[in-house]
């Protein structure tokens, strides 16, 4: 049988279950996107810019749990995108990347767009394939894709040389084709077993260790996102207390009553700190102990810490754990949920009222300290009727820096998928694409954008991406005049800014060029009416951008737990170095 590349790859990404295909056409694929045309189940957008590509298709596996693909012309593709590659790869993000690649039938050198892709790609992909031959094209394109999803998940490129596409050539069965997550993995049973082997005996360990403790805290990342049920009872049953990582948010209900916060150490509000202070036990899960999860590790964990995860390579690299357990998250979980020799612990519950008390001080504290400038938009009125507005279904997409930090701060998620963010890549200019991603992959749900305004003047044109498709994506552009997070950390440390201030721009002006419907709030008293309607014109199937007269004169906890927890760090003589700085400058002002 002969079948052209174009005709193999899109038998390949519809077995795999690739439904979004981001990218633009070029001399070397148009073999390719000529197929497609007649491909109408597979969702091919064109987008604006290479960069919103990698956002997008990861907004739409954030969103949806979908595999998503980039399609890349060589090399000028290939480096545009790999902003939002390497955000998904520090994220771990699962992405499909399908890049071109230049003649290999020819033996002609210095060939139009002539570079090692794989060695560009290699540092941020967790593997590079490049068939040679048509009959490779689909065992290849079927292995990545179940790579690329397969625990720890993350992007993983396949370079189809554009030949393949040009002409045909001889393939066989698509049978026989052995996937990442069709292999041998343990089962729940496998794991709490009565053998004496390893992962029996750690779970025998861990129960040990939890039936021992006087207070237990649980501390879950994105790699436990499908474990969120066993996770909840596991909590009950052993009266844990629970934290997320920021990328997390939503995954474990922050409307259950064992909720504590979305980091841990400094970044805590003080009304929560002693629910962490006082662990003498914490089971980490499906995270590895970020910088930005741990607000720059200002976490100390107890001596009691197990560190259970699929990926081996985490474990005690920032936190020296007690005990560590690969496995995955959800197997793990309930082999300990259902181990004979767990006690069941009695329900604290003046402990849970203690923190039900707690986080009645934080929303008292957030809604007081946000009420600086009357004539702006205060963050806490914003977001808390915006949850009221958009409901809880919504989907909220930030951007790097402060528009992640105070939407983490002050949104109370209770469903996961809820909250897109870039985190340890921290890419600007993510939110718009990514929310657009969003909106296709889950349509029945409000998605809104927390863009800042420099975030914006990256990758705010890709809006009209959102209208050629559909996308009714509420894009809400956070006008601070400047690179609020930046800023911030210059007046705490320098006491003046530096370039951090942008060039004045009409929004507006952008949205009429753009032929998009454009709404403003400069008070608190307009946020609901004017996010009514904003909703009421995102559900026509058509973008809106919402102009905030946002007030951030206030430092989020986190911002401030970062300072506190770096200063700390000094050496004294450095510390009053700094110290002696911001003074000088004070009182020369």
């Amino acid at each position: 049988m002969k079948l052209s590349g174009a005709e193999l790859v899109i038998r390949a990404l519809r077995d795999s279950g690739v439904r979004f295909l981001f990218g633009i056409p070029g001399t070397h694929n148009i073999e390719l996107y000529d197929a497609l045309v007649d491909a109408p189940d597979l969702k091919t957008i064109l987008i604006t810019d290479e960069q919103s590509a990698g956002f997008m298709a990861d907004g739409v596996a954030r969103a949806s749990g979908e595999l998503a693909c980039l399609n890349l012309v060589p090399s000028a593709g290939l480096t545009h995108a790999m902003s939002g590659i390497a955000e998904a790869f520090l994220d771990q993000i699962p992405l499909l990347i399908l890049s071109c690649g230049i003649r290999r039938d020819t033996g002609s050198s210095f060939q139009l767009h002539d570079v090692n892709q794989a060695a560009i790609a290699q540092p941020v992909v967790k593997k590079v394939f490049q068939p040679q031959t048509h009959e490779e094209i689909y065992p290849m394109i079927r292995e990545a894709t179940s790579l690329a999803r397969h625990s720890p998940p993350g992007p993983v490129m396949v370079e189809i040389p554009v030949n393949l596409y040009l002409f045909q050539g001889d393939v066989g069965s698509f049978e026989s084709v052995i996937l990442s997550d069709q292999r041998e993995r343990r089962t729940p049973r496998e794991i709490s077993g009565d053998s004496s082997a390893s992962p029996q005996n750690d779970i025998r360990k861990i129960t040990e260790i939890l039936n021992s403790s006087s207070s237990i805290g649980i501390y879950a990342g994105l790699g436990a996102l499908h474990a969120r049920e066993i996770l909840i009872k596991l909590a009950d049953k052993i009266d844990a207390v629970v934290f997320t990582t920021i990328s997390a948010k939503g995954m474990f209900p922050e409307n259950h009553p064992r909720w504590v916060w979305n980091t841990m150490g400094r970044a805590l509000p003080k009304q929560l700190q002693p629910f962490e202070q006082e662990l003498d036990t914490l089971i980490a899960v499906g995270c590895r102990f970020g910088e930005v999860a741990t607000a720059s590790y200002g976490l100390k964990p107890p001596k009691n810490l197990i560190h259970i995860d699929i990926d081996p390579t985490v474990f005690n690299k920032n936190y020296k754990a007690e005990l560590t357990l690969e496995a995955d998250s959800a197997m793990a979980l309930h082999a300990l949920l259902h181990a004979e020799n767990l006690k069941e612990k009695k329900r604290d519950d003046r402990k849970l009222h203690e923190l039900s008390e707690a986080h009645v001080a934080v929303r008292k504290e957030q809604e007081a300290h946000y009420r600086i400038h009357p004539d702006l938009v205060s963050p806490f009125q914003f977001l808390t009727k915006a949850q009221q507005v958009f409901g809880p279904e919504a989907i909220y997409v930030a951007d790097s820096g402060t528009s992640t930090f105070i939407a983490m701060e002050i949104l109370r998620l209770a469903k996961p998928r809820s909250f897109l963010g870039p985190i340890d890549y921290s890419c600007m200019g993510y939110s718009v694409p990514a929310a657009i991603g969003a909106k296709l992959a889950a349509p029945e749900r409000p998605v809104v954008g927390l863009i800042g305004d420099g975030a914006y003047l990256m990758t705010g044109m890709e809006l009209i991406t959102a209208r050629a498709y559909g996308a009714g994506v509420v894009a809400c552009v956070l006008r601070d005049g400047e690179l609020s997070q930046i800023a911030e950390f210059q007046r705490a440390t320098f006491n003046r800014e530096a370039l951090t201030e942008l060039p004045p721009f009409e929004l507006k002006s952008f949205a009429d060029g753009m032929g998009i419907d454009y709404v403003a709030i400069k008070s608190n008293e307009e946020i609901t009416s004017v996010l009514s309607k904003a909703i009421e014109i995102s559900e026509k199937n058509q973008p809106v951008i919402v102009e905030v007269a946002i007030d951030y004169s206030r430092a989020t906890w986190f911002s401030q737990g970062i300072v506190k927890t770096n200063f700390l760090r000094f050496p004294w003589k450095d510390r009053l170095r700094l110290v002696a700085r911001v003074l000088k400058r004070k009182i020369a002002s």
